[in-house]
């Protein structure tokens, strides 16, 4: 499909630039999540999944299907009772089949820390004889170029293809985030709100800064020492164009609205998650790439 699309990046002031892949969708993107419970600290790994279908407008032959997967390194540590530090390791197995065949990309992403700060912190019984928590978190992070960009988007035969394909962004990224809990008896609701921003690679490459905002319901019970919550909830991501040399590169910036739907389960210090993710609104690439499915499983250990 490339060789219909080689259509340069560094001409897109005058020129659409069109492949594949357009949506922008690779490496550097980064998802929070639940959080598990834990008291001093926590490590475990963390599986991600997400599925793109794109068909040009222009010619229904050129078509893709990108499956980009993830096994991350995680884990967490509070530091006494007000500061909580944060940390994300990926490794990315990607592949891509389009009409001219397939390719796969993989190695180490973009490390990611983060730094949060305890704002708020609450215990009371209602009206009901109910126990009513809510702890309020914000801080931020940085994101670092850990993992590969070896392209240069000003090469004339460079496509954004190339640009998707890359398993790193090339840029030191700064990371805004809060966090809100609360928990009614055995119900809860987690809310957060994230915001990254990108700078340019040396290559004068700048990714689209990024919103995500997520909401989750869950209701917590307990069997056999087992502890079992069930949650369900929405997800928004609003991720700007991206920019060569401060210009817009076209057919890149999206926006996806998303129902959620898991399970946590707890037993002594393991804790085993599972989540499902179906857009139910998007736009990628003018319509032209479609996100079919995405998931996230983890298996966490409280020290």
């Amino acid at each position: 499909m490339k060789k219909y699309f080689l259509i340069a990046i560094i001409s897109f002031v005058s020129l659409p630039a069109l492949a594949c892949d357009i949506c922008g969708c690779g490496g550097g993107n980064f998802y929070m999540g639940l959080l598990p419970n834990f008291k001093s600290a926590f490590i475990g790994l963390r599986y991600h999944y997400v599925q793109f279908y794109t068909r040009l407008n222009s010619d229904a032959t050129q078509f893709s299907h990108n499956y980009y997967n993830s096994v991350e390194l995680w884990g967490g540590w509070n530091l006494g009772r007000k500061w909580q530090v944060l940390a994300f390791i990926p490794y990315y197995y990607n592949k891509q089949a389009d009409d001219d065949g397939i390719s796969y990309k993989k190695g180490l992403g973009d490390i990611t820390m983060m730094l949060n700060y305890q704002l708020m912190h609450t215990r009371k019984i209602n009206n009901k004889g109910k126990k009513v928590e809510q702890v309020l978190w914000f801080g931020g992070g940085i994101k670092l170029p850990t993992g590969t960009f070896t392209i240069n988007p000003n090469d004339s035969t460079t496509t954004l293809a190339d640009i998707n394909e890359q398993i790193g962004t090339g840029s030191t990224d700064f990371l805004m985030n809060t966090l809100y809990n609360v928990n009614i008896g055995f119900f809860g609701v987690s809310t957060s709100a994230n915001y990254k921003i990108s700078t340019p690679n040396s290559s004068g490459y700048k990714f689209g800064n990024k919103f995500t905002a997520t909401s989750i319901a869950y209701y917590r019970f307990r069997t056999n020492g087992i502890s079992i919550s069930p949650n369900a909830g929405v997800m928004y991501e609003n991720t700007a164009v991206n920019l060569l040399s401060k210009e817009k590169v076209q057919f890149t910036g999206s926006y996806a609205v998303s129902a959620l739907a898991g399970a946590e389960v707890t037993f002594n210090k393991i804790a085993v998650g599972i989540s499902l993710q179906a857009p139910f609104a998007q736009n990628f690439a003018e319509h032209q790439t479609k996100m079919q499915l995405r998931g996230v499983a983890h298996l966490t250990f409280a020290l």
